[in-house]
């Protein structure tokens, strides 16, 4: 099969085209013949060598397909060979073929196409998985999400907002924000020119926001902390800004405040099939009445992964890049 490999750890050239054999399944997986397949912020961290894939996950870039099932184990789900799936995987997208747990099989939602399909699996686990699970956004709460126009912030906005939250965020550029508005955010803070801390408490009339989902760190989490209402929760699902903060612990004590974080590519199968299972009663039919919808900033030939690559790094995208694999 054709696939796009990391040769050594570097820059994006090191992505380079090869042939590689057609993975085996084991009990419990199927062979998925991958028509997409998302590009993430974690396949650029591994290209460069700061994160490894589990053991036993493959070697290729790669955590989100979508595809059709051509083989492996189908006994007791709900799909039968020739079924059209997305899927989150541990490794190995970035190639003709590739193996999933059937555990981490969705269906594609009615209406989407199977490149549409395949931005949805990382960024919607991870939000549901962190913004609705780990810190229980709840009915009538507010939500933050700092970088709102990447994949993961699009999703998260369009999400709360159309589960009923006032949505919040933040954005590298008036465009940019201009964007999150559009999908959802009630205000977007460029953090160049402005203030999130200042902004969020006028909006809020000084209570401050109940949620934040960070995926930055530094010497953002002291600011959040600043920003959170009473009995606040930080959800920090990466440090783009660095892994050392400074934080008031008393304000931490006195407001009953949580930081907590999460990453997802290690997490069970089962831990992922119960997200998954979620994912459908709750979001997927908003996906199929339009209410949310995927956001595809551009796709990518297989072959041209080293470009999608240096997209990601430039920061200029709204939402998701893709691979056109068929």
């Amino acid at each position: 099969m054709r696939a796009i490999e990391i040769t050594e750890y570097g820059p994006a050239d090191v992505l380079k085209p090869c042939e590689r054999p057609t993975p085996e399944t084991r009990p419990g997986e199927v062979l998925i013949k991958v028509h997409a397949a998302g590009v993430n912020r974690p396949d650029v961290v591994q290209r460069l060598g700061h994160y490894a894939p589990p053991p036993g996950a493959s070697d290729l870039p790669g955590l989100e397909v979508s595809g059709e099932i051509v083989g492996g184990d189908v006994a007791g789900s709900r799909f039968k060979l020739g079924d059209m799936v997305c899927a989150l995987v541990q490794g190995g997208g970035y190639a003709e073929f590739c193996v999933a747990p059937i555990q981490q099989c969705l269906p594609i939602p009615k209406g989407l196409s199977a490149l549409e399909a395949a931005s949805l699996p990382e960024t919607y686990f991870t939000v549901w998985s962190n913004v609705f699970e780990r810190v229980r956004l709840s009915q009538g709460e507010t939500l933050l999400v700092q970088g709102g126009s990447s994949g993961i912030g699009v999703t998260a906005i369009q999400i709360a907002k159309a589960l009923g939250h006032r949505v919040f965020a933040t954005a590298g550029s008036d465009d940019k924000c201009r964007k999150c508005e559009e999908l959802g955010a009630e205000r977007a803070v460029n953090y160049r020119s402005e203030d999130f801390v200042e902004v969020v408490k006028e909006l809020t009339a000084g209570k401050g926001v109940d949620v934040i989902l960070d995926m930055v760190g530094g010497d953002y989490v002291g600011r959040e902390i600043n920003c959170l209402a009473e009995d606040g929760r930080i959800a920090l699902i990466a440090v783009q800004g660095g892994t050392k903060s400074q934080i008031d612990v008393g304000l931490l004590l006195r407001r009953r405040l949580t930081l907590t974080g999460s990453t997802l590519r290690p997490r069970s199968q089962e831990f992922k099939a119960a997200i998954g299972a979620k994912l459908v009663e709750h979001v997927w039919p908003l996906l199929e009445a339009g209410k949310v919808k995927p956001v595809i900033y551009r796709s990518f030939p297989l072959e041209q992964a080293a470009e999608a690559h240096r997209l990601m790094e430039s920061s200029q995208h709204v939402g998701k890049i893709m691979l056109q694999v068929v």
